[in-house]
């Protein structure tokens, strides 16, 4: 059972970093405009849009500059961190 925990968490850990790669490479490519307009550009911007939408919501841009990424990518950060420590109460529950 420990192991299957573990397994758990690892696939939810590497799902979160997989995801905030894909935003990193998202923001990165706000840089060339024309990258977005590609397949692979539309893609990540269906993928990655919906959950930066939820911060635009309440970080609105600063002039040219749009902060909420960096927010969102904090919240991953975060989100990340409570997972661990859930799975860490789960395991030590187990034993």
């Amino acid at each position: 059972m420990v192991e299957l925990i573990g397994g758990l968490y690892a696939l939810i850990a590497r799902g979160i970093s997989i995801y905030q790669i894909l935003l990193i490479i998202f923001i990165l490519m706000s840089w060339v405009p024309s990258m977005r307009e590609n397949a692979f550009g539309r893609f990540l911007e269906k993928i990655v849009e919906p959950y930066l939408a939820v911060f635009r919501k309440f970080i609105p841009p600063l002039g040219m500059i749009d902060i909420s990424p960096i927010v969102a990518i904090y919240a991953l950060n975060l989100i990340s961190k409570g997972v661990q420590q859930l799975f860490i109460i789960i395991q030590s529950s187990l034993m």
